[in-house]
């Protein structure tokens, strides 16, 4: 699981949730295809099941969850504690396209996933969904955080419900540093050193969400993020790799 597969599982989980318009569990199983940007790892194929359950003030969606501490109108601010899927081991760097960017993998660290504690807003009208989150680290694993700001506007057709939405996400220099940089560690074992500071990742993706025989919800989703210069130079992303795409579908039954 790596951060497309991440941004896929999010962006699933929240269309499931916008489906249920009572407090319920959800239950059913997805399959995400990710374009890892990281050197060498290729694209992976991750099924994994959906869990849901929306109430009236907590709700959870797959790998995060939340309470409500403010839900009027079209607008409503939320606690937030999710699971962060960026990390990578180090086994999972290709050899030959690490030595092309002058790195020997032997000489690398894991990068472990983490846990995020956040708010995030949310408004919605005619003109669509705007929602803005800030989330940290909270088990001081890169000790960063993250701003996102993204725009969605959804449109019925028929039972259908597509998305079309872009966003903007805002790295901290701690965590961009250390998913896409070079460690100390490291580079007191001859590693070059590569701190690449703040940046800011685009995205656009497309979110389908089609309801059928009752309970049952087919979603689904495409998203490509733009890295910018100063994470694609990274010595550990691929060579001439400065955007990726994720895929995802999945069935899900609200009970």
């Amino acid at each position: 699981m790596k951060p497309l597969f991440l941004f896929a599982t999010l962006i699933v989980t929240s269309t499931l949730a916008s489906a249920q318009q009572a407090p319920r569990w959800g239950l059913g199983v997805g399959a995400a295809v990710s374009d890892s940007v990281y050197a060498g790892e290729g694209t992976r194929v991750t099924p994994f099941p959906l869990v849901s359950y929306q109430g009236e003030r907590f709700y959870w969606r797959g790998i995060s969850g939340g309470a409500h501490l403010v839900k009027r109108g079209g607008f409503s601010l939320d606690a937030t504690l999710s699971a962060r899927f960026d990390g990578i081991d180090k086994d999972d760097f290709g050899v030959p396209e690490l030595a092309e960017r002058g790195i020997d993998r032997a000489l690398l660290e894991d990068r472990d996933d983490a846990f995020d504690l956040g708010l995030a807003g949310s408004w919605s009208g005619a003109m669509g969904q705007l929602d803005l989150g800030v989330k940290g680290d909270v088990t001081s694993t890169s000790k960063g955080h993250e701003v996102n700001l993204s725009y969605s506007y959804p449109v019925q057709w028929g039972a259908t419900r597509i998305a079309p939405n872009i966003g903007v996400a805002h790295l901290s220099k701690k965590l961009a540093n250390y998913y896409y940089g070079t460690l100390p560690e490291e580079v007191a074992r001859g590693v070059a050193n590569y701190q690449p500071g703040s940046a800011a990742v685009a995205r656009i993706g497309i979110d389908v969400m089609r309801p059928f025989a009752g309970n049952w919800v087919l979603i689904g989703n495409v998203a490509y993020r733009k890295l910018p210069t100063k994470l694609s130079d990274s010595p550990l992303v691929e060579k001439d790799k400065d955007g990726s795409v994720s895929a995802f579908i999945g069935l899900s039954r609200g009970f």
